[in-house]
């Protein structure tokens, strides 16, 4: 499971001074569930993302992933971990398959259980017709299923999706959404981020609207619409975010 537990994480920029980008946010998601942090551009989802990857150190707080500390125990939670972000580069002179393999070496997998472990990825994400192009050659979509496989190929119990569908063509993100899904209904914990509403609401158990670095209101989608009596989730986002977006250009 993830538990983030007043995650926060400051930056400092020479004309704005200390910028918040992550402002004390605590939530958990358990494991075959999906927790869809939902947030325009600049609102802190993918720091948030990212200190749960263990990729940024919190400034204050901490998390739990998969009963290890984030700060304490940060290799412990990147072999658990398989976090994807539409902005992972990937090796230009390795193949498709070159690269899933070696990312399964990394991890630690033995050769016959890498193996078996790529061709079901490539098989269950339609990779066959592209394992061995080089991925400098690959279209956006073939890149993104490339960056899925090296993510998933040992196997973690927790994914972490920054954006998964972000610029990639309609037929591609549907084949993206329905991994996630498949991914929960495996009982992986999930958690992503996002700004489409869609998605949200097809494949979230428990919603995060986070602007400003802060986490504004939290719940399931017949929760969030009790608490702000709407029924369309733009709308209730709207009203979440809207009184912060007044502040900060106040500020």
């Amino acid at each position: 499971m993830i538990e983030a537990r007043g995650l926060s994480k400051r930056f400092q920029d020479k004309k704005r001074g200390e910028i918040r980008a992550v402002d004390n946010v605590s939530f958990t998601c358990q494991p075959g569930k999906i927790y869809g942090l939902l947030g325009a551009n600049g609102a802190g989802k993918t720091t948030t993302l990212r200190m749960l990857a263990t990729i940024l150190e919190p400034t204050d707080g901490t998390a739990i992933v998969c009963g290890h500390d984030v700060i304490e125990q940060p290799e412990k939670v990147r072999a658990n971990v398989g976090f994807l972000s539409t902005a992972t580069a990937l090796y230009p002179r390795l193949t498709a398959q070159e690269l899933v393999e070696y990312f399964g070496r990394l991890n630690g997998l033995d050769e016959a259980t890498l193996k078996k472990r790529v061709d079901n990825i490539f098989n269950r994400l339609d990779m066959n017709g592209f394992r061995d192009r080089r991925c400098d050659k690959l279209s956006t979509g073939m890149k993104q299923k490339t960056s899925i496989a090296r993510t998933l190929v040992h196997d973690p119990p927790v994914m972490i999706f920054d954006e998964p569908t972000n610029g990639l063509d309609v037929m591609t993100a549907r084949t993206i959404t329905a991994f996630i899904h498949e991914c929960r209904n495996n009982g992986k914990t999930v958690i992503f981020s996002t700004h489409i509403m869609s998605e949200v609401e097809k494949l979230c158990d428990t919603i995060g609207i986070i602007q400003s670095g802060k986490l504004l209101s939290e719940g399931t989608l017949a929760q969030l619409r009790d608490q702000h009596h709407e029924q369309d989730l733009e709308d209730i986002f709207v009203k979440v975010v809207a009184p912060h977006y007044v502040s900060a250009e106040a500020n």
